[in-house]
Formats: structure tokens, sequence, C-alpha cells
């Protein structure tokens, strides 16, 4: 490699929206399956691409509790729209997966079993939020870094390239700077991008990792100059003051642990329908369950991981009946457990602020909303549960 293009992590470089298309082919390249936004359904949703013609060109959501729709802008930014319903745990931790069969074949001896095979390909994830890469390093703790390893999330996250893109267009849900972890990505990538419209339409990348240097080198970049750098800045800052959302974050854990009984539960009870959306497109939750299926013809048999929720009523049955029955004691559950339990289980707590959960509930049920009725009745307690 000539010198004079050799970059190193912490190297920040810029290029133009062509540099972009030849991005996604140098990772097409390099072996990795490329997943990033692409428009379908009237949604902005994760899915492979193979061009950066795919991407969601001119497009922006407009968010809010219970509601999304797609807008045109009136420019031809790729990255101008917030979080979609998609998140990259269906990638790593998809919502049904196959861990293994068994098969006994007749009259040849035990049965054997195989385990699923790892992907044939490296995932590489364009255009990852920062609040997204929050969410992937809380899983990463919960199923990476525990006692015990769960081996199919493991295959798949592993060899991951993570192009993160800075976050200039926040939505009417986004809370992400509250919770600490966005609009700017700070760590976890190994290119960032920030998307400039002011003064010609350009990325500002910073380089994270060897091989994220090691791959920029095939797109052809020049150096970023000091008014690039302001501009990219400028681009979160102001990203900062658009939040749709905000939560006063102190003392969170002790608060809810104080107010188990607290009477909004049972009012959010009233709207609750115990969808189990909300936990669905959080990019942290990350409950499943076992499917056993037995083949009667051929002997065979395999077990599946499914995506779980602490909203149904058959996750928490023991012997005797579930111990969660009603929808206030399913929701409080969820509520405590993403903003109190999970710092003392993970050390951080289990909410990114990305808002997809206020977004996507059928009945517009907003976190940010709950805890702060819960913060302003501090020590209150329900009536009908005191009698």
């Amino acid at each position: 490699m000539d010198p004079e293009t050799r970059m190193l992590p912490g190297e920040v470089r810029v290029f133009d929206p062509a540099g972009l298309e030849r991005l996604v082919e140098a990772l097409v390249e390099a072996g990795y399956r490329v997943l990033g936004p692409t428009v379908r359904d009237g949604a902005i949703v994760l899915d492979e691409i193979a061009s950066a013609g795919e991407l969601p060109h001119g497009w922006t959501a407009e968010q809010d509790a219970a509601r999304y729709r797609l807008r045109r802008r009136d420019d031809d930014a790729m990255f101008g729209w917030a979080v979609g319903p998609h998140s990259w745990k269906q990638h790593f931790l998809p919502a049904r997966a196959r861990l293994w069969r068994a098969a006994a074949p007749a009259g040849q001896g035990p049965p054997t079993i195989e385990e699923e095979p790892p992907p044939e390909r490296p995932l590489a994830l364009l255009a990852a939020r920062p609040c997204d890469l929050h969410a992937i390093a809380i899983q990463d703790r919960v199923l990476l870094e525990g006692r015990y390893v769960e081996r199919d999330y493991a295959l798949r996250r592993r060899d991951a390239f993570v192009v993160v893109v800075n976050c200039g267009v926040p939505g009417g849900s986004c809370f992400c700077a509250s919770m600490g972890t966005g609009p700017r990505a700070e760590r976890g990538y190994d290119l960032a991008l920030t998307e400039v419209l002011d003064g010609g339409h350009r990325f500002v990348v910073e380089v994270g990792s060897a091989r994220g240097a090691e791959l920029l080198a095939a797109v052809g970049t020049s150096p970023a100059r000091e008014e690039d750098l302001a501009a990219a800045h400028a681009v979160t800052d102001e990203a900062v003051f658009r939040m749709g959302r905000s939560l006063d974050t102190a003392g969170l854990p002790e608060l809810l642990a104080a107010n188990l009984e607290h009477p909004r539960f049972a009012e959010v009870a009233e709207r609750c329908l115990t969808c189990g959306n909300c936990t669905a497109v959080c990019p942290t939750c990350f409950c499943t369950s076992v499917e056993d299926v037995n083949d009667l013809a051929d002997g065979s048999a395999e077990r599946w991981r499914v995506w779980d929720t602490c909203f149904s009523i058959d996750y928490s049955t023991i012997h005797g009946g579930s111990v969660r029955r009603s929808s206030r004691a399913r929701y409080r559950q969820w509520l405590t457990h993403k903003f109190g339990t999970w710092v003392d289980q993970f050390g951080t707590s289990g909410c990114v602020g990305c808002g997809r959960c206020i977004t996507w509930c059928p009945v517009g049920i907003d976190v940010t909303e709950e805890l702060a009725a819960i913060r302003a009745r501090d020590g209150e307690v329900d009536r009908a549960l005191a009698r």
C-alpha cells in the first residue's frame, strides 16, 4: 500500500456520494453479506443490499407515539431519517432459528446430532446508528460475556463489520441524548460516517479499526479539512436539540424499586394490549424460548430458538400457573427490568433511547411519559392494592 494512502484508527477522511457506492462494493468484494436500510412496505427496513442505489435516497420518516410515515425530503440525503421498525437484533438473534437437528435412521445405530453450521459469510452492518451500537454492546454482554455463551448468536456476531452513521435527523420518539447513547458514536465501529449536506454533499468518515482503515483505502478518500470536521460536529450537535423526547434518568433504579405498587402501573394497564410489539422492536430485549419439533415419519427431531416476551402470560408460567396474570404485572415487569434491575444484572440500563417502543406501540404508550409520571407522584400507592 502506498504510504500516502495508509490510514490508521482515529484518522478522519472525506468522500463524496459516489464513494458510498465504492464502500458497498468493497464490502461485497471482501466477502461480507451487506445489510443496510432500504425502503419497503412503507417503511425504512434493514435487509441485504448489493449497492448504494438501494439506500433510502431522499426519504425521511415522521415518527411519534403510534405513528410512522415516510415522506420525501427536498434533498438527496441517504441517511436523513431516524431508526425504523427493524433493529440489528433480527440478524444476530433472529426471531426463529434452528439450533440443532437429530436424526435416527432405522437400523443404522444411535441418532446423530448436528448443530447448525455458522453463516457462510460474515455480516457487514451499513448505517447502524449510535444507539444501535450501544444495543449491540448490551446484547454482547448478555449473550457472549456471561457464564454461558449463546452459540448461535456468537457465530452470527463473529467478524461482523460495522459502519455506523452518526445521527443528524432524530425522530419524534428519540431520546438517545438522555441515555448517553447518541447521537454521535464513540466506539464499537470499524467506520463512522457523518453525512454533511451544507457546502456540498459529502461524508466525513472516522476510522475505528485497522480493518476499517484497510477497507477504506479501497474506496478513495481525501483528508478531512477543519471545515469538514466542524460541519460533521454541527450535524450531531444540532441533533441533540432536535430530540423528540427526553428522560430524567437520575436514580431510576431506586425510583422504580420504591414504587412497585404505584397507581401508574394500573393506569397504563388499562391501555396496554400486552401484544409484545415493544419487545419485538426493542434492540436489547433478548428473551427467548425453545420449540422441539418431531417428525414421526423419519424419526428426526429439531430444536428451534424463538423470540418470547414478558408480555405473554405463558412466559411467567410455572407449576400452578402464571405468576404475572394481569397486564399491570407484566408491564411493571418490563418497565422495572428495562430501567431498573437491568442495571443490577448487567451494569447498564436496558434502554438506549431509540424510541422504537413508543413509535410501534399500537396505543402509543410512551415510556418517557410513564417514568415521568411515576417520578412526579413518587411514593404514591395504588389504593386498590392497599385495601
